[in-house]
C-alpha cells in the first residue's frame, strides 16, 4: 500500500462525509502513484536487443487522483485551441474561485485528436503535481530475449509480454528509490536501486 492509499484509508477512518470537497489537502495530489497505476511500454529496441521502456500514467489515473482529493464536483477541465491546450482548474472554497493550471499537448502516432487532447491534460495534471515523480524515473533498458524481438525490424515481438511484467516501487520522503520488475516468469528482468525490506 503507497503512501497516497495510506493517507486516503485513514481519512475514510476519520473523517464524516461534507458537501464540501474533504478537506482540499492538495499536496495529497502530489504523493508519489502507486506502482499499479503507472504503465510501461517499448519506446524502442537497439540492434543489440536491449529495450527503451517507458513509465507513462494514463488520463484515468488523474481523474480518479482528483476525484479522490478534491472531489468530482470541485475540478474541472477545459480544452482549448482544438484539444492542443487543456486547462485544469480545481476550486478553491477558502478563496471562492476557481483556480487553474493549464499546458499543451502533442498528438499521438494513433488517434491523433484523442491523443492530444489526453496528453494536454495529462501534462496540466503534472503541474497540479500528479505523477510528477515520473519525470525523475531512471532510463529504463532490459535486455530483451532472442525470441522477444525482430532482428532485422528491430522491434519487440509477441513473445515480450511486458504487459505481463508485475514492477515494484519503493519511495524515501516521495524519491524513487527502488524500481523492479519480474517477467510473466517470475524472473527478474530490471531492477533500480536496493529494495528495503520494511
Amino acid at each position: 500500500m503507497g503512501e497516497f492509499e495510506k493517507i486516503l484509508k485513514q481519512r475514510k477512518q476519520n473523517e464524516v462525509e461534507d458537501v464540501i470537497p474533504h478537506n482540499q489537502d492538495l499536496s495529497l495530489l502530489s504523493l508519489p502513484l502507486s506502482i499499479d497505476d503507472i504503465d510501461f511500454r517499448v519506446q524502442s529496441v537497439n540492434n543489440g536487443g536491449y529495450a527503451t521502456i517507458l513509465a507513462y500514467k494514463d488520463a484515468r489515473v488523474d481523474m480518479n487522483r482528483l476525484d479522490t482529493v478534491v472531489g468530482a464536483m470541485f475540478w474541472k477541465r477545459e480544452m482549448l485551441d482544438n484539444n492542443k491546450r487543456c486547462r485544469v482548474s480545481i476550486y478553491n472554497k477558502d478563496l471562492k474561485e476557481w483556480v487553474c493550471k493549464e499546458d499543451v499537448g502533442t498528438a499521438s502516432m494513433t488517434e491523433k485528436e484523442k491523443g492530444l487532447a489526453s496528453d494536454s491534460f495529462k501534462r496540466a495534471c503534472f503541474n497540479w503535481g500528479i505523477g510528477r515523480e515520473l519525470y525523475d524515473y531512471p532510463l529504463i533498458i532490459v535486455k530483451l530475449k532472442s525470441n522477444e524481438f525482430d532482428k532485422i525490424k528491430k522491434k519487440a515481438n509477441f513473445n515480450f509480454k511486458l504487459k505481463e511484467w508485475i514492477w515494484f516501487s519503493q519511495f524515501t520522503n516521495g524519491e524513487l528509490t527502488y524500481l523492479g520488475a519480474k517477467d510473466q516468469s517470475g524472473e527478474l528482468r530490471y531492477e533500480y536501486g536496493q529494495y528495503i525490506k520494511s
